[in-house]
């Protein structure tokens, strides 16, 4: 009985992280070309909505989807426009589209607010699922949370194993030497900033699709702010980035277990304190504090947690780059 409860429980959490990981992955990749996007907790709100609101008017969930995604570039794209071809500054440009699309959100949405709508099906894989231990955790889910671990593997081997992904690092490392080497920096950038965003996007629908059915004012406030977080958290590796977006979701899962247990605290202290540890956790692993701590360990244990838990963000990122 406690084991089917533990498993029901990692189950459940892989499934609600399943919006932090595209959106991280999303983000992770634009970051990695160099472009800097803060509009991710509008853009994940407006693209939630959008979501919802086409599948609900059109009754097809793909038809959201794929409207969600095209939101989730559009906004993207903008960042990257307004930074490449306009030379305005990055974090500024992202920040008021997060207030934009936030408010637009709410006002486009307000027909759509807690109608009950379409969702994406439950698909358990015949065959796999039944496979103990891994069968429930890993193939008892929808087909956003497959796409979602299907998208980190393919990150991190695009990434790590083929040479685009080597031009894409190249671009956000060092951009004079990727162009010297004939690589289009510029349009580099805008491919990936789309895909990003149009991952971002994804992620939105997801929460209203998929984990946070339907639609309603500030539905996902917050969780753009934790993508970002969580892209610093995973050193802008894929692996740890869809990590750190799982630990956030034990963090939650525990605030949910741990209410029932301690009922005269209050509800907001437990919905307040997974973004509280999140927060803790960016400082270790982040923070001066840990490196003075890390002096008084051998070098091959400092080594490991650098390994595993420190990464550096690309050289050129939020730097503009000019051809000329």
């Amino acid at each position: 009985m406690a084991n089917s409860l533990l498993l029901e429980t990692i189950s459940s959490v892989l499934a609600a992280s399943s919006p932090l990981v595209f959106a991280g992955i999303g983000e992770t990749l634009t970051e990695r070309a160099g472009i800097v996007n803060l509009s991710l907790d509008g853009t994940i709100l407006l693209s939630a909505m959008a979501g919802f609101a086409l599948s609900y008017v059109t009754g097809s969930v793909l038809v959201g989807i794929l409207a969600a995604m095209l939101v989730g570039a559009a906004i993207a794209s903008i960042v990257a426009f307004g930074s490449i071809a306009l030379g305005q500054d990055q974090v500024a440009i992202g920040f008021v589209l997060t207030l934009l699309c936030a408010d637009l959100s709410s006002f486009i949405g307000q027909p759509y607010v807690r109608r009950p709508g379409p969702e994406v099906p439950h698909l358990p894989i015949p065959g796999l699922v039944d496979i103990p231990l891994v069968g429930p955790l890993l193939f008892d889910h929808n087909a956003l949370v497959y796409l979602s671990f299907a998208v980190v593997l393919l990150t991190w081997w695009w990434l790590s194993k083929t040479q685009p992904g080597l031009r894409l690092r190249s671009v956000g490392e060092r951009p004079e030497a990727a162009f010297a080497r004939g690589i289009r920096v510029n349009r580099t950038r805008y491919l990936y900033t789309f895909v990003g965003g149009a991952l971002v996007g994804l992620a939105g629908a997801t929460y209203s699709l998929s984990v946070k059915l339907g639609w309603s004012h500030r539905h996902t406030a917050g969780e753009g702010w934790i993508a970002l977080a969580i892209v610093i958290f995973g050193g802008w590796s894929p692996v740890r980035v869809a990590l750190g977006a799982y630990l956030f979701g034990v963090l939650k899962s525990l605030g949910s277990i741990l209410q029932p247990t301690f009922p005269n605290v209050p509800t907001q202290v437990f919905q307040a304190t997974p973004f509280a540890l999140m927060i803790v956790a960016l400082l270790l692993v982040s923070g001066d504090l840990t490196e003075r701590v890390l002096f008084y360990l051998p070098p091959q244990a400092r080594g490991l947690f650098h390994a595993l838990f420190r990464g550096s963000p690309p050289a050129a990122l939020g730097k503009r780059f000019d051809p000329d």
